[in-house]
């Protein structure tokens, strides 16, 4: 086991949801409700969980793979950060809306663009970098503490975003 491959695989399961919901009648509100109640606690809890457990690791022995900046894995944590902030904050918005209308299906797109966008750089840097930085051994027991943390908190966590830089001189 190895939490690149588990961050990987909840991305796939990320996008499938997205695309579940394109696919349901915008007049079947329960169907909407169900999929998106899922899916919105899933991208809280993923984003936490690499919050707990990858991104300090990452931090340790991180340096920069593909486009990211610097020589360290400090830039790329600071936008993963950010990313993530700025997705709970679109899952957020679109909890604003009445399900099915325009606006939340409108709102629901924009949470999937953000984190569309970070899943992207996510796959191109920081997994990367850490698949030739980190030992399959530190791999397995980080995805031990991933899986199990997200399967204790399958209906969600609270959400609360994080200021980036703080975060980075705390795990740094």
């Amino acid at each position: 086991m190895d939490i690149t491959q588990l961050i990987l695989d909840d991305h796939a399961e990320q996008r499938r949801l997205f695309a579940i919901l394109e696919q349901i009648d915008p007049k079947d509100t329960d169907a909407l409700t169900k999929v998106w109640g899922r899916l919105s606690a899933f991208l809280y809890v993923h984003a936490e969980a690499e919050e707990r457990f990858f991104y300090p690791e990452l931090m340790k022995v991180g340096e920069a793979a593909n486009d990211a900046e610097g020589n360290d894995a400090g830039p790329e944590t600071i936008d993963a950060i950010e990313d993530h902030n700025k997705l709970r904050d679109a899952v957020a918005a679109v909890g604003r809306h009445k399900v099915g209308t325009k606006a939340w299906v409108e709102a629901v797109g924009k949470a999937n663009v953000v984190n569309s966008k970070h899943m992207g750089e996510e796959e191109r840097q920081g997994l990367t970098d850490f698949r030739l930085n980190a030992s399959l051994e530190s791999r397995h027991a980080l995805a031990v503490k991933f899986a199990a943390f997200e399967a204790e908190h399958i209906t969600g966590v609270k959400p609360v975003n994080k200021d980036p830089e703080a975060y980075v001189e705390k795990h740094g």
